[in-house]
């Protein structure tokens, strides 16, 4: 091998060495405490639920927990800008839904409560709802509503600023409550509760309907 080819082979073996340090740094470099931070957070329930009813309203639009008397009703918190947590349990929710027969489907509710009222207004809920079932109800109030909800059903939320393109994210809870047919909550699935533990609670409230 001439100088001139020695010379090259040692310039492409230094971009290697050099790639492959570059790749090393961005793959097991820990992360930025800020860029951990970005990252969406599962909170832990802020109290014991207890349940119970209540009333959310804003734009020219009324919810009164009790309208679903009657039906079981999957209940949630959440908001739609949520990155992962909020649609993967709906995903869930919608298995157990189309599992149902149509009688069955009938005497079931979902309900996607917002607690992000600043971006998801009626209609950004009715769609982004409709997606996933259109046996789930997407729903939000105003603040106060909301917290008075919150504490009905031990749900946690909190926003967290960001400088990404959304602007804020909100850390929450992720559970899906599970209401009888008189309203009396029998029942908190954890997230990640998978379509058949669903459909294990449903069922039997169904076929004890009188």
């Amino acid at each position: 091998m001439n100088q001139q080819g020695f010379r090259e082979g040692l310039l492409w073996v230094g971009i290697a060495v050099l790639l492959f340090a570059i790749v090393s740094v961005l793959l097991f470099w820990p992360a930025s405490e800020s860029e951990q931070r970005k990252a969406h957070q599962q909170l832990p329930l802020a109290a014991a639920p207890t349940g119970g009813d209540f009333v959310l309203s804003r734009q020219g639009e009324s919810f009164s927990l009790d309208e679903y008397r009657g039906k079981v009703v999957l209940l949630y918190f959440g908001y739609t800008f949520c990155p992962d947590v909020c649609p993967t349990s709906l995903a869930l929710m919608r298995q157990a839904l189309r599992q149902l027969d149509a009688a069955q489907l009938a005497q079931v509710q979902g309900l996607f409560i917002s607690v992000d009222p600043e971006r998801d207004t009626p209609q950004h809920l009715a769609e982004y709802t409709a997606f996933f079932h259109p046996q789930i109800r997407g729903i939000s109030g105003s603040e106060a509503q909301l917290r008075e909800a919150a504490v009905l059903y031990g749900a946690a939320w909190r926003r967290v600023e960001s400088d990404s393109a959304m602007g804020y994210a909100v850390d929450h809870s992720s559970n899906t409550y599970v209401l009888d047919q008189r309203g009396v909550l029998v029942e908190i699935l954890p997230h990640g509760s998978s379509a058949q533990a669903i459909l294990d609670v449903v069922i039997p409230l169904l076929q004890a309907q009188p």
